[in-house]
């Protein structure tokens, strides 16, 4: 079971991006691509801010070693906004995507270099970063 926790919290989320990738650029857009992985990048770099500012220490023990502060995910953050932006422009495979975050969430609680309320903090900021992002291409689009 540690095994597949492990491969859910560190090595599922690169394929999560590449999926990600191809099917945006398989049923949308370039510009899609790019409002995408924006809102993503743009809530793990505000979580790792955060992280820095706050400066919650990680659980104990842990399945693997992870660096830094705990509170917010960075991997929460990024993966929520990353499925809610895609759940923006085609919502069934957001929700696939939106499951995807859970997984890797509920992993990383799992392997003990979380606590549910680090995850809560980085789905909240993914959300808004999200929001954020369909706004701002809502605004371009008008």
């Amino acid at each position: 079971m540690n095994e597949l926790v492990v491969f859910l919290a560190v090595y599922f989320p690169y394929l999560v991006i590449v999926a990600a990738a191809v099917l945006i650029l398989y049923h949308r857009s370039w510009q899609d691509l790019v409002i995408t992985f924006a809102a993503s990048f743009a809530a793990w770099v505000l979580a790792q801010l955060l992280k820095n500012l706050i400066q919650f220490e990680r659980p104990d023990g842990g399945l693997f070693l992870a660096d830094g502060y705990a509170f917010p995910s960075g991997h929460a953050a990024s993966f929520f906004a990353l499925g809610m932006s895609i759940y923006f422009f085609h919502k069934k495979s957001g929700e696939w995507f939106l499951l995807f975050a859970v997984l890797i969430s509920l992993a990383r609680i799992f392997a003990g270099v979380h606590s549910p309320l680090d995850i809560l903090g980085g789905v909240v900021l993914g959300a808004l970063a999200a929001y954020a992002a369909r706004y701002f291409y809502d605004k371009m689009h008008a």
